[in-house]
């Protein structure tokens, strides 16, 4: 299995897509956005493949920087099949919502950041609960629903590598540093199913993770302690944030500035800013408000 930079926007091991080779050719897990398909192809050449030789796309979930490039690539090789969670696929055949959640949130950006996202055709699609396994051949993948990022994650492992491929239930942990932080974006960031999902992960016994932000990760029981420890302290910062009198803008500003100082201390200017632009620190406050509002507090 092969980590494959997609050099998105530039950015040296910002996003991840990740090669399961197969007799048949290949799978992709999260091929990333439409506007870093020039990185994928590349990447895809290097290993003496292209896009018609691939059979599968295995989506964590269908965030743009995940799953934007999907239907061309489903266009460009029609015979793909494209796994996905249940809550997931009706977005990819109809991603008009999708896009226009997107467009609120990124307007004049979109293009640039995600490039062109097209609809993939149900019957390319195979929707999974989590439980099902995705054969490969020989290759077999288990899957588990892995929500707290977002209500239609899914999560895969192979046992015979014993490594999990875990999207952003992982947190972001760039080239397997010992740092590993949450990624909370609004809207479906949930505290308690987040804590089962890791749950779910540590019961697969994975050697290794992977993270398309970024790349292979060690040690996973420490992964996955750091990762549950920091969805603890953020959501008690945000949650101390909005008892004090101030408004979203200026109490998102301070959580930022407050986790950027913490890593400060322990990284290099260059990593240190990595790691805030991976995470985009303001959404993950607005995330984690959200959820704890939501409860009532």
């Amino acid at each position: 299995m092969t980590v494959l930079d997609i050099d998105y926007l530039g950015q040296r091991g910002a996003i991840g897509a990740f090669l399961i080779e197969t007799a048949s050719g290949g799978a992709i897990v999260d091929p990333g956005p439409a506007s870093a398909l020039p990185g994928l192809r590349a990447r895809l050449a290097e290993q003496g493949l292209a896009v018609a030789d691939l059979e599968a796309i295995l989506l964590t979930h269908i965030h743009l920087d995940h799953a934007g490039a999907t239907g061309t690539l489903v266009r460009e090789n029609p015979r793909l099949h494209v796994y996905v969670h249940e809550r997931g696929a009706p977005h990819l055949a109809d991603p008009t919502r999708l896009l226009a959640s997107a467009a609120r949130l990124y307007g004049g950006a979109m293009e640039r950041l995600w490039g062109e996202f097209l609809a993939v055709p149900r019957e390319n699609l195979r929707a999974f609960a989590g439980g099902e396994d995705v054969r490969l051949g020989a290759r077999v993948l288990e899957t588990a629903y892995t929500p707290g990022h977002a209500v239609h994650h899914l999560s895969y492992h192979d046992p015979a590598s014993g490594i999990a491929f875990v999207g952003d239930t992982g947190g972001l942990r760039l080239d397997n540093a010992r740092d590993v932080l949450p990624l909370t974006p609004p809207p479906d960031f949930d505290l308690v199913e987040w804590k089962r999902s890791l749950a779910r992960i540590a019961a697969w016994r994975p050697e290794r993770l992977v993270l398309t932000h970024f790349g292979f990760a060690d040690d996973v029981p420490w992964h996955l302690a750091e990762l549950e420890r920091g969805l603890d302290d953020w959501t008690a910062r945000v949650r101390a944030s909005l008892a004090r009198d101030a408004t979203d803008e200026e109490r998102a500003r301070a959580f930022a500035a407050d986790v950027s100082a913490g890593l400060a201390d322990r990284l290099p200017a260059g990593e240190l800013a990595r790691y805030a632009a991976g995470a985009a620190l303001e959404a993950c406050w607005a995330g984690i408000a959200r959820w704890v509002r939501k409860q009532g507090g």
